[in-house]
């Protein structure tokens, strides 16, 4: 299994990014997927879920604001980002859980200026 992120660069505050994760080796459809992050000098945190149904959860800080989804038949899974803040910027991971153990992306970096 291997994932990569793309859709990352510099925005304004208040603008949107997408930012897109391709999944190779296995259907997609067989796993959940999640979204992390992690700016300089923070612990990586979750932002987003979505199951293989389809049922997504945002942590506090992004309701309202990102939205997850997939597309099983092109093995892609996305992150909307809308109305961002200074404290979005990060580098986004996406990330799932295959044969117990997890398998990360390489990140793709978001910047947001004010």
């Amino acid at each position: 299994v291997q994932l990569l992120e793309s859709g990352g660069g510099s925005v304004q505050a208040g603008g949107s990014v997408r930012l897109s994760c391709a999944f190779s080796g296995i259907p997609l459809k067989l796993n959940g997927m999640c979204w992390y992050r992690q700016a300089p000098g923070k612990k990586r945190e979750v932002v987003a879920t979505i199951t293989t149904g389809g049922t997504s959860d945002y942590t506090d800080f992004v309701e309202g604001r990102f939205t997850v989804s997939r597309d099983n038949a092109r093995n892609m899974v996305y992150l909307q980002m809308n109305d961002l803040k200074y404290e979005d910027a990060a580098v986004y991971y996406c990330a799932t859980v295959y044969e117990s153990g997890w398998i990360w992306g390489g990140g793709t970096q978001v910047t947001v200026s004010e």
